[in-house]
């Protein structure tokens, strides 16, 4: 917004300063950006509210059987995949790969629909990388329905033509991916990102589920329910559904980030089983109870949007303090007060904030772009935060001048003790320690006595036993 361009390089970290960088979410930032210089906080909780919203609607109008049996379907997707909500990019790629769904399943009787598939994709590649998915999403039905005419369940005569127009979607979404400010890179890039073993040894959202944890609990009972319909012949999908389902669901089992994508594919099945139906679309019984139901509809919806405005309200009014919880901010406040050459070795989950409230007076080792940094980078953080061998060299060949790390972190608790390094600020959440001097020792610390270190010592044991951090 300030220069008029999108940015083809790295500006806010001094380890990767001047080098390509692929900004895959632009678009969304612009949106978010614009969003919150109008409308704050709250405004960026609502438009992404709005946007989950609309991609749970489209999965719910997907859902056969009877209203109430895609309602509680929906819901169980919605609870199952609450894990990944938030004020993030990800969030377009949900609904918009909910809305591919849609018009490919409406469009095997509408055609014509299928038409605003290529605009949709276009705008969502410079939203959100995970437009990979469009093409991913549509080859795989098309899979399906090559293996429905080799198994016989479909006559070549109906299934050329929904084919032959999926490939040339494919086709047309796969010419219109250099539209977009990185060109030709956007091609790669989701391989790269796949193949990243840094990213997968360090980002915890590319971990598998693990199941002993709560909050998974719902997307181990959507497989066990899923399970439960696959046994059932009668409510077995046809296999232009069972096989983007199958991709989806060894995506969500290999990585937490793709469980929304993943409840796209598996809720309708799972309501159709629980309706006993395997249409596409579902017809209530009329009851003698038709006449009040607009009613009960009209007032269901009221209350739901009382409390959704109630819940934005108390979201947006207690901003400030998840901010405070979540991220240092009196130690960023601390580092702001001293001018240490502009760089600082941030933890990791706190790289964006203090890019956030720091840039461009200070710049930072690594922040939340994983892929900008690739494996190497990734690794030496690891291996300075970890105390591996060879750590102090990280520090010294990238001459950090100040590091803001969470207190339990074992390279605070190296630094913490040596006579090169200061402990300016520290609380129970994070420490700030500028370096006093260029350190002669390869490896270790210094042993020798400093009041200034015993008081730093003394900060730490204080600070940590009220810490709970997770890597």
């Amino acid at each position: 917004m300030e220069t008029g361009t999108v940015p083809r390089v790295d500006p806010f970290s001094f380890t990767r300063a001047g080098q390509p960088w692929v900004s895959h979410e632009w678009l969304s930032e612009l949106v978010f950006y614009e969003t919150w210089k109008h409308a704050g906080a709250g405004g960026l909780i609502v438009v992404s509210a709005i946007v989950t919203t609309a991609g749970f609607l489209l999965l719910y109008l997907r859902c056969p059987g009877k209203p109430h049996w895609a309602a509680a379907a929906t819901a169980l997707g919605a609870l199952t995949s609450a894990p990944a909500w938030g004020v993030r990019p990800q969030m377009f790629t949900f609904a918009l790969a909910s809305l591919l769904l849609w018009l490919l399943e409406r469009g095997q009787q509408r055609p014509w629909l299928l038409v605003s598939i290529p605009p949709m994709f276009l705008l969502w590649l410079n939203l959100h990388a995970g437009s990979a998915l469009g093409p991913a999403l549509m080859l795989a039905y098309s899979l399906g329905l090559v293996i429905e005419v080799a198994l016989g369940d479909t006559p070549w005569q109906e299934a050329w033509r929904p084919l032959a127009r999926l490939l040339l979607l494919v086709l047309a979404c796969m010419a219109l991916v250099p539209l977009n400010p990185s060109g030709a890179q956007l091609y790669r890039y989701p391989f790269d990102t796949l193949r990243s073993s840094g990213m997968r040894s360090f980002i915890v959202e590319w971990f598998s589920p693990n199941f002993h944890e709560l909050r998974f609990i719902p997307f181990l009972i959507v497989l066990l329910l899923l399970l439960a319909v696959l046994a059932r012949v009668r409510a077995r999908p046809q296999a232009r559904t069972l096989v983007p389902l199958v991709l989806t669901t060894l995506l969500a089992l290999d990585a937490v980030r793709h469980v929304p994508i993943f409840v796209l594919l598996a809720i309708p099945v799972v309501a159709a089983g629980l309706a006993g139906s395997r249409s596409a679309t579902g017809e209530p019984t009329p009851s003698p109870a038709a006449q009040v139901r607009p009613m009960f509809n009209g007032l269901a919806v009221v209350l739901m949007a009382g409390f959704a405005l109630v819940r934005w309200v108390g979201l947006a009014q207690g901003q400030a303090a998840a901010e405070a919880q979540q991220f240092p901010a009196k130690a960023v406040e601390a580092l702001r007060s001293r001018d240490l050459g502009g760089q600082v070795f941030a933890y990791y989950d706190w790289g964006g904030y203090t890019i956030y409230k720091l840039y461009p007076e200070y710049q930072v080792f690594v922040d939340g772009r994983a892929d900008l940094y690739g494996d190497d980078l990734l690794q030496q953080f690891q291996t300075a935060i970890q105390l591996r061998t060879g750590w102090r060299e990280v520090l010294d060949r990238w001459n950090v001048r100040a590091v803001l790390l969470p207190p339990q972190c074992a390279l605070v608790q190296a630094l913490v003790r040596d006579h090169t390094w200061h402990l300016e600020y520290g609380d129970s959440q994070a420490l700030v320690l500028f370096r006093t001097s260029q350190s002669s020792e390869k490896e270790g610390v210094s042993t020798n006595p400093s009041p200034v270190r015993e008081k730093s010592a003394k900060m730490l044991a204080k600070t940590v036993p009220n810490l709970r951090h997770s890597m």
